[in-house]
């Protein structure tokens, strides 16, 4: 064996070495990344039904909003309509009930006077 020779198996030597000790690193770093697909896949598989969920929710929440929507709107019309009839009553009813309390004002007041100037409201002594 020459000197050529036994330095070429050195260098196969520490070669080989330097090998093994990259490939402690690289099967190391394959694991994490077999890790990382299972939590990948797990984190996907338990969002799948949540959306599902989360969609369900949301659209019959849409329906009760729906719902809610039309109940206010009849609302705002029975409240149209409650005022419009309030109108009506109060110009129907109203305006005679003026001339009532105003015939009746006049009618104490013509009898306050009379009484007044006949002595009929004074007390004797």
């Amino acid at each position: 064996m020459s000197g050529g020779d036994i330095a070429g198996l050195i260098a196969a030597g520490v070669f080989a070495v330097l090998v093994a000790l990259l490939a402690v690193p690289i099967w190391k770093l394959g694991k994490v990344f077999d890790e990382l697909r299972t939590s990948i896949r797990s984190i996907s598989d338990g969002t799948t039904p949540l959306i599902d969920e989360v969609t369900t929710t949301v659209n019959t929440t849409n329906q009760q909003l729906q719902k809610v929507d039309g109940i206010s709107s009849n609302v705002s019309d029975a409240t149209a309509n409650v005022s419009a009839l309030s109108s009506l009553v109060a110009a129907t009813i109203g305006s005679p009930l003026i001339k009532v309390a105003a015939f009746s004002y006049g009618v104490r007041t013509a009898f306050s006077a009379r009484s007044k100037t006949t002595g009929r409201g004074r007390r004797s002594r």
